[in-house]
Parts: structure tokens; C-alpha cells; sequence
């Protein structure tokens, strides 16, 4: 039997403590609410010495209740658990992808960056990525994911007209997206 390291036992004791289940997804949620708060500025501005900035004090609060609302449902904190730990596996994908194809391209001063339609379909690789992630992290009743109930769904139905037509409709629309989308001069913008 492999002995426990003092590390590991730190870790489940963070575990233990809440750290994981109650304090991290809280730290979350706040963030990511008071930020959006702060920058959409939903509750005005207030003046302050001639100069305008968002009301930081109703920002907090509402993001602090939110943040309240959602550990106190454990099933959001699952939710945010599971789909947050695949995303981080989804970027570092990511990441080890761009590594990989940086490595064949000239070094510059601003670093490796996608272009075109490489970054296009890496953008909608990752968006694709990020709803099967909540697909498979939210579940129905029978404890079923969305996204196995959908997979089922589709291979069950695979062989009927009405799922055939919607896959040809899909393919036309994609195809006459991508024709349109090419096609016809660009504007140049006029600099006075």
C-alpha cells in the first residue's frame, strides 16, 4: 500500500473544510457576476469628484447574493464543479494544440497567434467543445445527461426521413453560408 504524502493530506483536508464545494465555486460566481456588473454598468454611474464610475457597493452586493444563491444549491455547485474542471482540460487542449503548431511557424514580436479561418474553426471547435461540456454536465430526472439522452435520441431516430432531411437542410445551409460568406468585394474603410 502507497503511503499518503503530507500534500495529499493537505488537499483533502482543504476538501474536508468546504474549500472545494463552498468557498472556490463562491470566489467563482462572485467574480464572474461583479465583473459582469462592472462592466455592462446595469445600476448607473455615480459621480465622484467630477469624474463618473459604476456603483461598486450595489455591484458588490448583488454579486454577493448571487454568489450566496448558487452554493446554496448543491446541484449548481456540481454543475459548476464538473463543467468547470472539463473546461480547464478543454484549454489546456487548447493550449498544447497551439504549442504544437507554433512550434512550425517563424518567431515574432507578438508571439504566435491563429488567422483567418484557422481561428474561425478553432473558435467554433471550442464553442462546440463548451456545450457538449454543460450537454454532459446537466442531467434529467433518470440521471441522465443531455447529451447521452441527445446521442440516444439521434442514433434511435437515425434512420427516419424527418432526421435525414434535417441533417440535409443543415448541410445546404452551411454550404450556401460558406459560398455567401466568401464571395463579393471588401469595403475599405475611409482614414481622414
Amino acid at each position: 500500500m502507497v503511503e499518503q504524502s503530507v500534500f495529499r493530506g493537505t488537499i483533502d483536508f482543504l476538501g474536508k473544510l468546504g474549500i472545494y464545494d463552498v468557498i472556490l465555486p463562491f470566489l467563482l460566481v462572485f467574480t464572474i457576476v461583479f465583473a459582469i456588473l462592472e462592466k455592462t454598468k446595469i445600476f448607473g454611474m455615480e459621480e465622484i469628484e467630477g469624474k463618473k464610475y459604476p456603483r461598486k457597493n450595489l455591484d458588490a452586493m448583488v454579486a454577493f447574493v448571487i454568489a450566496f444563491f448558487v452554493i446554496a444549491s448543491s446541484k449548481l455547485v456540481e454543475l459548476i464543479t464538473q463543467v468547470s474542471s472539463q473546461v480547464v482540460i478543454l484549454l489546456l487542449l487548447s493550449i498544447l494544440f497551439l504549442m504544437l503548431v507554433g512550434s512550425f511557424h517563424k518567431e515574432t514580436e507578438e508571439g504566435f497567434f491563429l488567422s483567418g479561418g484557422w481561428n474561425v474553426t478553432f473558435m467554433v471547435i471550442m464553442f462546440v467543445g463548451i456545450i457538449a461540456i454543460f450537454l454532459n454536465a446537466i442531467k434529467t430526472e433518470e440521471e441522465q445527461s443531455w447529451l447521452s439522452f441527445i446521442m440516444d435520441f439521434i442514433s434511435t431516430k437515425w434512420n427516419t426521413d424527418w432526421v435525414a432531411s434535417l441533417i440535409l437542410i443543415g448541410v445546404i445551409i452551411g454550404f450556401m453560408a460558406y459560398v455567401m460568406g466568401g464571395s463579393g468585394p471588401k469595403k475599405e474603410k475611409k482614414t481622414e
